[in-house]
């Protein structure tokens, strides 16, 4: 026992001094060259965009103004038009409805009825946009309020841009149950050279009743649900030849919080390529989706990558 524990440990080494070194490969990734600009964190929210119905402004805020591919959290003003004053508001609905150049209606991973702030005068809520707005399709945000006993309603194209930074990836697959599911990275934006909180949100695709029927956004709200307890196994490693497929130590799989989203600790050792294996469990413990990976250290050799993975880059 005391060999095998010892044996590892100077496998363990050795890939570092691999790393360090520069020793494992002739030719290494330029991570820096890759990475392009610093990743920066963004924490202000700012207006992507603003429509008016009757004497009411509607203000769709996010994360630094832009809307990504991926989690979005989102909030919403709404102000009287004349005062600029913030409008006593009973409820709000949000909804995201893609519509393709075929005139095909879907819906992505949301929260339909937004949660009101009341300190700071706001809705707050999420959209997981499973595409770009792009010239197959658009993006349009069906929003409804209401004020005293009236009701208002209106329709806002948005853009939609593909997210630069990797650690907020997403992936659409299909289980081995036949059912679609959308996996979210939602933290960290940026990570550190340490153990990190990993954050993610995951869904699944409900059957919708009629695709045809002419009250098609009735359905939509219900697209996908948050999956139920569910478990998602966590093996992250650094695929590139030179760095050997190792992985980190202290490592925790995502499990399920009581925000309803899933919950792990991930350690990175050092800044690169790495890969986030998965392996998705429902609640029976049954395998969803995702393979085990070859654990071994293979310096030269790219690493193999599990059936349900997501890259990361920082």
């Amino acid at each position: 026992m005391k060999v095998s524990i010892l044996v590892k440990t100077i496998v363990f080494y050795a890939a570092l001094a691999c790393v360090f070194l520069g020793s494992c490969t002739k030719g290494k990734t330029n991570y820096e060259a890759e990475r392009g600009d610093v990743i920066e964190e963004n924490t202000e929210f700012k207006e992507v965009s603003n429509a008016v119905t009757a004497n009411y402004t509607v203000s769709i805020e996010a994360l630094n103004g832009v809307l990504y591919r991926g989690y979005n959290d989102i909030r919403v003003r709404i102000k009287n038009t004349q005062t600029n004053t913030p409008v006593e508001v009973s409820d709000l609905t949000f909804l995201p409805i893609r519509t393709t150049v075929m005139g095909e209606k879907s819906s992505c991973p949301n929260r339909y009825n937004f949660d009101y702030k009341s300190a700071d005068k706001y809705f707050s809520g999420y959209t997981v946009f499973t595409t770009e707005s792009d010239a197959a399709g658009s993006w349009a945000l069906y929003i409804n309020f209401t004020v005293g006993n009236q009701s208002f309603s209106l329709i806002k194209e948005v853009s939609v841009r593909q997210q630069p930074n990797k650690n907020l990836n997403m992936t659409m697959f299909t289980g081995g149950d036949d059912e679609q599911y959308v996996i979210a990275l939602i933290a960290p934006q940026k990570p550190n050279v340490a153990e990190n909180k990993l954050v993610a949100g995951i869904y699944k695709l409900n059957k919708l009743l009629d695709s045809s029927a002419k009250e098609i956004t009735n359905q939509l709200q219900f697209s996908y649900s948050q999956v139920e307890r569910y478990t998602l196994k966590l093996d992250p490693r650094m695929p590139e030849p030179s760095m050997g497929n190792h992985s980190s130590p202290n490592n925790k799989d995502l499990l399920q919080d009581k925000d309803g989203l899933y919950h792990g600790v991930v350690n990175y050792t050092m800044t690169g390529n790495w890969t986030l294996n998965f392996i998705l469990l429902d609640p029976a413990g049954k395998v969803i989706r995702g393979t085990e990976v070859p654990k071994d250290f293979t310096p030269g050799v790219e690493g193999r990558k599990s059936e349900l993975h997501l890259d990361i880059l920082f």
